[in-house]
């Protein structure tokens, strides 16, 4: 069971990093990784349909392995809330990386309150 708990979870970062290209690539970012932000709407729109293809091909594995009703070690709750901190961290280093994002004292306390919140997710 634990190993399922390591594959959902990899299965989840991977996915975010895709979720996060398709939402997010095609904004002005660094010159190094404005390679389709130039391409027409109806263009990015094709190319984050695409790039969100792989995203679900790994987010429904990775929900369907870590969900208890299938014999993994998380429930519903659980899930959705370690899906929002992957969520928030790979899109924090992505607009770091990406972006040149500067993170500010407000950004840390909020990553804080996340660790709160997946600490009472857990806690029964």
């Amino acid at each position: 069971m634990a190993l399922q708990s390591v594959y959902s979870v990899i299965l989840l970062i991977f996915s975010n990093v895709f979720m996060t290209v398709a939402w997010y690539g095609h904004l002005k970012m660094k010159e190094e990784f404005n390679w389709f932000a130039s391409l027409p709407l109806i263009g990015v729109i094709a190319f984050s349909w695409a790039v969100a293809f792989f995203e679900y091909c790994l987010q429904v594995p990775a929900n369907r392995l870590g969900f208890k009703d299938n014999g993994g070690p998380f429930d519903i709750m659980q899930l959705k809330v370690i899906q929002e901190v992957i969520t928030l961290t790979v899109f924090t280093v992505f607009s770091v990386i990406a972006f040149k994002a500067e993170l500010h004292w407000n950004h840390f306390v909020a990553f804080v309150l996340l660790v709160l919140a997946v600490y009472f997710i857990f806690k029964k």
